[in-house]
């Protein structure tokens, strides 16, 4: 299981003055059951820690680079513009068939968000699985019976990253 080893982190979704970080979660809209549960996952830890959070669906994975380049630049128009955000969560799944597309998308995805994260020196949390099958990405989802809530994590995570700030 990927979980072992894992940090535990219960991140504060204020800054050292009190004010709650504002924090864009840009969701793809594939694999909408396995979505769904991400999303829940994310929201639930960012409204748990205090967080300032606004969601906004994209069509697919391979969206989600330009999208987080929008909301942390302030050129999303799904975003408040009157507010700038401190970081950006990217959710998605990408479930293997039987052509290279996988590759194609998941590289480009990731190599992206990375991208983002080093162009604005702000966190890009992680949360796109790129599974095998289906089952692989309901297990991971967060859902009521799954192992793990990657969603949650990925919230953990740049809510991690912000304190370090």
């Amino acid at each position: 299981m990927a979980s072992f080893g894992a940090p535990e982190l219960n991140a504060s979704g204020v800054n050292s003055h009190g004010h709650p970080w504002r924090i864009a979660v840009v969701a793809s809209m594939w694999h909408r059951q396995v979505m769904d549960g991400l999303v829940a996952g994310a929201l639930r830890a960012l409204s748990g820690a205090g967080a300032d959070h606004q969601l906004v669906w994209v069509p697919g994975a391979f969206e989600l680079p330009l999208a987080a380049q929008w909301a942390l630049g302030g050129n999303l128009r799904s975003v408040d513009l009157s507010r700038s955000n401190h970081a950006v969560i990217a959710l998605g799944a990408v479930i293997r068939g039987g052509t290279p597309h996988f590759e194609y998308v998941c590289q480009a995805a990731t190599s992206g968000l990375a991208q983002v994260a080093m162009d604005y020196a702000k966190p890009v949390g992680f949360g796109l699985l790129t599974c095998d099958n289906e089952s692989e990405a309901l297990d991971r989802a967060g859902l009521p019976g799954s192992h793990e809530d990657k969603g949650g994590e990925a919230a953990q995570a740049v809510m991690a990253m912000l304190n370090l700030s």
